[in-house]
């Protein structure tokens, strides 16, 4: 219930700070559209008004600009991505008829420090019968020990261990693909890796 709550009340800042994010970049929007009408109606100009106005203008540019990065800070910060911290996007290929309850799937982060639920991006087919589960997930903690464990409820557990150092680079590309480190099959138990099961990943 805790957990709950806390999840509930994160939720609710997150909006009231999108929407305060939202009201400033209106406010600077309207500011930029005044000095401008004001600067542009004037039928006579001399150069400490084109100077008074030009740095008025600049200064009006420079809120919109701030409001503009404050809303997407926040917006980010909605869903659970710290712009100021790492984190990872990943991409998990398997068998199409493996990701048929991914509506139902949850993917988390397990590190020696916390846990973390990851966000699912979507699914691409990718035509020869696999399909690609793509999301991400912030790295909150300083630590090499990361597993990230997706849940396939009817399908089975697969852990594939991010091979990242504690403090790891961002980077342009995707890494290579790698075997799932260990599937559970609700069927079966525990099952050796298998080459059907990969993932990439690469830090934003």
């Amino acid at each position: 219930m805790n957990s709950l709550i806390g999840v509930l009340t994160e939720s609710a800042d997150g909006r009231l700070g999108i929407l305060m994010s939202a009201l400033s970049g209106i406010a600077a929007a309207l500011a930029v559209a005044l000095a401008m009408t004001v600067y542009f109606r004037m039928s006579y100009r001399s150069w400490r008004d084109v100077v008074r106005h030009g740095l008025a203008a600049l200064a009006a540019l420079a809120l919109f600009a701030f409001a503009a990065y404050d809303m997407r800070h926040a917006a980010l910060a909605y869903l659970g991505l710290n712009p100021s911290k790492p984190a990872v996007e990943f991409e998990i290929r398997m068998p199409r008829e493996t990701l048929t309850a991914v509506t139902d799937s949850q993917i988390e982060l397990h590190t020696d420090r916390n846990q973390t639920l990851a966000l699912i991006d979507g699914v691409r087919e990718l035509g020869d019968g696999r399909s690609v589960l793509r999301g991400a997930v912030a790295l909150n903690h300083h630590t090499a020990d990361r597993v990230l464990v997706v849940n396939l409820p009817g399908k089975g557990t697969f852990e594939f261990r991010l091979r990242l150092p504690a403090e790891p680079h961002r980077s342009e590309q995707f890494g290579p693909w790698h075997l799932a480190d260990r599937i559970a099959s609700p069927a079966t138990g525990s099952v050796a890796p298998q080459d059907a099961y990969t993932i990439r990943y690469r830090v934003l």
